[in-house]
């Protein structure tokens, strides 16, 4: 008796599932607001839409500090391009962000020396959380044809993400990164309600898909959480002996 009860009900479910289809109409399930914004792309992948914040447009660094002390930056612009300053240390942008999206492009010498991690060596740490090497950092190395430790290989989230492929071009070469940063949030007590997740394209092939870290980098050691805020954009001046390497049309778009 109960299982000609359930059949019965299934076929009643299922009548009534499809007469509530014939009445249903596609007015239904149209949404019509909110309205998105109008954003008009670049002419190109690489360039910025209109409301991309310009980080820096190949004349100045207008938009940049020095990491250690807050003064205007000092790295080297010439030709549209800046290019590491090692004396001076980290540069971070002015501005403070959550999530966002990152264009940005960089370039190791053509004469680059050195090997593995001294070779190339730098960062673009996401969010800046403190003074020196404090973030999370996406790796930026010369990959081409240079061994090194995979989670320390351009491409990676340093120490913790290995990169899904290798698309790394020729020293002398132009790179690019496109970053989808999605910022941690804490809870009030500072523990952590959503960690930071971070998605990378180098050179237009998708290397970090929605990686959840762990924490801020750490060279040593577990990383883990602490509470934090908005946090400035920073690129690092590595202290290893190889050729000072160059950045260019970097913008970002606040989410």
């Amino acid at each position: 008796m109960m299982k000609k009860t359930i059949i019965l009900s299934a076929l009643l479910a299922g009548s009534m599932m499809a007469f509530a289809q014939e009445k249903a109409k596609p007015e239904d399930t149209e949404i019509w607001e909110p309205i998105p914004k109008v954003v008009t792309p670049g002419a190109t992948f690489r360039d910025a839409p209109s409301d991309a914040i310009i980080l820096f447009d190949g004349k100045n660094l207008d938009e940049w500090v020095q990491n250690s002390d807050g003064s205007p930056a000092k790295w080297d612009v010439k030709d549209g391009i800046i290019t590491v300053n090692k004396n001076y240390g980290n540069i971070e942008t002015k501005r403070k962000f959550n999530s966002y999206q990152l264009h940005l492009e960089w370039r190791v010498p053509a004469n680059i020396t050195g090997s593995g991690q001294a070779r190339g060596n730098s960062g673009v740490f996401l969010a800046s959380t403190g003074k020196g090497d404090a973030g999370y950092e996406l790796q930026v190395l010369d990959s081409y044809n240079n061994k090194t430790y995979v989670n320390g290989m351009a491409g990676s989230l340093y120490k913790q993400a290995i990169p899904l492929a290798n698309p790394g071009r020729k020293p002398g070469e132009w790179q690019t990164y496109d970053v989808i940063w999605n910022a941690p949030v804490f809870n009030e007590d500072g523990t952590v309600k959503t960690p930071a997740h971070a998605t990378v394209f180098f050179n237009g092939v998708l290397v970090e898909n929605n990686f959840e870290l762990k924490g801020p980098t750490l060279y040593i050691g577990k990383p883990q959480y602490k509470a934090h805020g908005a946090c400035p954009i920073k690129l690092q001046a590595h202290g290893d002996k190889s050729e000072p390497l160059s950045f260019r049309n970097i913008w970002v778009r606040e989410l």
